[in-house]
């Protein structure tokens, strides 16, 4: 994950400082790359904690269509939302924030989002309410069928919906590439990326699905790209970036999925493992809303 370090030290020493719409105000830069090879290992961040299975039921729930926060807090606690009231997600915020301003239904067994990523993931509305696209499907097919198609995208970026979401899309659309030799490689655009708590989430995120695709496609997964609009660091995330920067990375772990499944529905959470992860421990910092 130095890839990642090279990004956290880059902004510190060539952003510059703005305010933000949450008011905490951040460090930024303005188009920045990185580069995993995911033949290489997985790419966990190994200097701070990883929180694993939050990276891996945020997935599944995307991948559900899913837009209630409590249905992610069922898949990520594995019980019903009746026995987990008390319980909190990643989402769980946005939900009693900016769903609950929205006019959202918000209440212990349901909190609604708007039509955020599940829902434009495999349902995009198309005018018609009896007919949507699903787009996973769609590339899934494409992929299958025409590998080398250039057209292997998937969207977020719903502009009729934005102002319907709780929180619009900020990794907004996907790209697939078949290389020869059968390897898949995924470029995400992330047009907001908080670079101390949420990209190391979001890279695991994305080099997780390129894995899940690979193995339904029959194919290898090569490689995951991800590009950045506004890379920023928030100014209440300073120190512990640079306590991040002071320890010494780490092997990369594995990534082992249930050779049985070749249907990108029919994935759960015992079928995701992260084999011989080895971080050291969390790094706490308040997230903005």
């Amino acid at each position: 994950m130095k890839v990642y370090h090279d990004a956290l030290e880059y902004v510190i020493k060539n952003g510059e400082d703005r305010l933000d719409r949450t008011g905490i105000g951040t460090r930024s830069v303005f188009g920045y790359q990185m580069r995993f090879d995911l033949q290489e290992g997985f790419p966990a961040v190994t200097t701070k904690k990883l929180a694993w299975k939050s990276v891996v039921s945020e997935l599944l729930w995307f991948l559900e269509g899913s837009t209630d926060e409590r249905r992610l807090a069922e898949i990520l606690h594995g019980k019903s939302r009746e026995q987990i009231i008390e319980k909190n997600t990643i989402w769980t915020a946005n939900a009693d924030k900016q769903g609950k301003a929205l006019g959202y239904t918000n209440t212990d067994i349901h909190k609604d989002l708007g039509p955020v990523y599940g829902k434009q993931w495999r349902s995009w509305d198309i005018g018609s309410k009896s007919e949507s696209i699903d787009q996973i499907k769609n590339v899934i097919e494409q992929i299958k069928n025409d590998p080398f198609n250039r057209r292997h995208i998937v969207s977020a970026w719903n502009v009729s919906d934005i102002d319907k979401m709780a929180l619009p899309p900020c990794h907004m659309i996907f790209q697939f590439y078949v290389s020869n030799h059968g390897k898949l490689s995924c470029h995400m655009y992330q047009r907001s990326c908080d670079l101390f708590l949420g990209v190391p989430f979001n890279i695991a995120s994305y080099a997780l699905l390129t894995h899940m695709i690979s193995q339904v496609c029959d194919l290898t997964a090569k490689e995951f790209i991800l590009t950045c609009g506004d890379a920023h660091i928030y100014n209440n995330h300073f120190n512990q970036v640079s306590q991040q920067l002071s320890r010494e990375l780490r092997p990369l772990p594995s990534l082992v999925l249930n050779p049985k499944i070749n249907d990108i529905d029919s994935f759960s959470m015992n079928d995701i493992m992260l084999n011989d992860y080895n971080s050291h421990g969390p790094i706490k910092a308040d997230m903005a809303v």
